[in-house]
């Protein structure tokens, strides 16, 4: 009998899953999704390959179940990291750095595009994702047109605008570059939704703040 992980049959099933999840985060970033498959993962976690079988049906069904698991983490994360912030500008501010320091593993794996080796229905499930992260993004944006912060806007086109310029962009590996790429980056997307000059405290005093040499 398989020796369970944790106290309960409940935690050795999340701390399966999540062992998993690691092992295929690390092996896509050395090999690829497509160059990989469910027994190397099973292997890089330390479990059995019928656990594996436990969990998910295949290689696709286990990507969706870390993506999905990755994107949760991550807008919990945000969601207290803004939970503080009452200026809905600061709150965009934030919302933008949280994405240039988001790093998908899913994204950044070597070898061909995501795309063009899932199929169809998983590469819908894969952009149910990204619906978790818009929906925080519009609320933001529903915030500062109601509070006057920015101008009256189609918030579906403004998301999709925003987004597609974070996904899109190229960051420095330079600690002081990357920073420094981030701020401008912070300060176009609220000028692009119309904040102009009505920057919120934290964003003037970042604006305001000499360029590091």
């Amino acid at each position: 009998m398989p020796k369970i992980i944790g106290g309960s049959l409940h935690e050795h099933r999340e701390q399966t899953r999540l062992r998993l999840f690691g092992a295929m985060s690390q092996l896509m970033a050395e090999r690829g999704f497509d160059a990989i498959t469910l027994a190397d993962i099973a292997q890089a976690a330390g479990v059995g390959r019928t656990a594996v079988y436990n969990h998910f049906a295949d290689k696709e069904s286990m990507l969706v179940g870390f993506i999905m698991h990755e994107t949760e983490q991550y807008v919990a994360a945000l969601e207290t990291e803004i939970a503080g912030v009452d200026d809905p500008t600061d709150q965009l501010g934030a919302y933008v750095r949280a994405q240039c320091a988001l790093k998908r593993d899913y994204h950044l794996a070597p070898g061909p595009d995501l795309r063009s080796v899932l199929s169809r229905g998983t590469q819908q499930r894969v952009r149910e994702h990204v619906v978790l992260v818009e929906a925080m993004l519009r609320r933001i944006l529903a915030a500062g047109i109601e509070s006057g912060a920015f101008p009256e806007q189609d918030l579906g086109t403004t998301v999709s605008l925003v987004n597609a310029c974070l996904s899109s962009r190229t960051l420095p590996e330079d600690p002081t570059e990357r920073e420094r790429a981030v701020e401008s980056t912070v300060l176009f997307v609220l000028r692009a939704v119309g904040a102009g000059d009505q920057l919120g405290d934290g964003a003037r005093m970042r604006e305001a703040e000499p360029a590091v040499a």
